[in-house]
């Protein structure tokens, strides 16, 4: 049995402009009430436990059903979109990087957000730096030319410029781990801050805000422990960091029997599919866009809307996406 679900994804949502970076891209609280409302017109929201009694009993969602999924922990998500979700009785599916929180560390993606959001006046500036990091480290890790990675790189997407898209793309996932890892630690510290820990701490919610958020409602599911591209790893190393995640899920009181995963940056493969199979997960988010097949044959590869695909004011007439769910219910 098939059914659609419009599955949404959040990572920020914040007062942007009164913060210390205002370039950070993330939706505004006021933004986020107003996208609620609109959905509230169109949509009906589900639960975790709905999808999983469809999944396994069979039984109907509403055929404008709706989930709402927040990646990463951000304390934003404790501050801001929890007390709002509480009020208005919606489950949100929180999906946090274990080691993050453990360890008050930031995410390299987050590094990286930091560092265009302090210099993102002097984007040419910041590639000359990158350059030179690629001078310095290109004899030890044999890295390429620095045109032949802009040349494959610089492709301007829908929410990003062609350099910014260079910069992600090469730190995030096209260099070696460590020399990504090198380049985006010498740049934090130089544009963000020197003292990560309490960067951390100040970026990300804790223990017990999760443990807090678990007992009123919300849903916390896996998003990995290292927050890695799960694809790029051996089989092994899938694993560890699976049965890793779920240790933290224990810590914080969440499900780990039939259970829920987001990929970090959406990826997987086949052997991590079978890896989650294996250790009781149900179903699994990616970042593909689109409104999700939710169904047994598509339970591992379930794509999701951005915020940014649906409006952001009450009143707005339905856009594309709502309407293929209005005409199709």
């Amino acid at each position: 049995m098939s059914q659609k679900l419009t599955v949404v994804m959040y990572h920020f949502v914040r007062e942007l402009p009164y913060t210390r970076y205002p370039e950070i891209k993330g939706l505004l609280t006021s933004q986020f009430k107003e996208q609620l409302t609109y959905l509230k017109k169109y949509y009906t929201f589900v639960t975790v436990a709905d999808c999983l009694s469809t999944l396994y009993n069979e039984t109907n969602l509403s055929s404008n059903a709706c989930l709402l999924t927040f990646d990463d922990a951000y304390i934003d998500h404790f501050v801001t979109v929890f007390p709002i979700l509480e009020e208005n009785r919606i489950q949100g599916c929180f999906f946090p990087p274990a080691k993050a929180i453990l360890s008050h560390e930031v995410l390299d993606v987050n590094k990286i957000h930091f560092i265009l959001a302090s210099v993102h006046k002097d984007l040419d500036q910041l590639i000359s730096e990158i350059y030179a990091c690629l001078k310095k480290y290109r004899s030890q890790y044999q890295l390429k030319s620095n045109s032949h990675y802009y040349s494959k790189l610089a492709v301007k997407n829908r929410f990003d410029s062609a350099e910014i898209i260079f910069i992600k793309r090469l730190l995030q996932m096209e260099l070696e781990e460590n020399v990504r890892k090198l380049i985006t630690d010498e740049l934090f510290q130089k544009y963000v801050t020197k003292d990560e820990e309490s960067f951390s701490r100040e970026l990300y919610m804790d223990l017990d805000q999760i443990k807090c958020m678990s007992r009123n409602g919300m849903y916390i599911g896996s998003h990995g422990f290292g927050h890695h591209w799960l694809n790029k790893l051996p089989p092994a190393k899938q694993e560890s960091e699976i049965d890793e995640s779920l240790k933290f899920l224990g810590l914080v009181d969440a499900p780990t029997e039939n259970w829920v995963m987001c990929y970090p940056y959406g990826a997987y493969n086949d052997s991590l599919i079978e890896i989650l199979k294996k250790k009781g997960c149900s179903f699994a988010f990616t970042t593909k866009v689109d409104i999700a097949n939710f169904s047994k044959e598509n339970a591992y590869t379930l794509e999701r809307l951005d915020t940014n695909d649906l409006p952001k004011l009450s009143y707005s007439e339905p856009n594309p996406w709502t309407k293929e769910i209005i005409n199709n219910g």
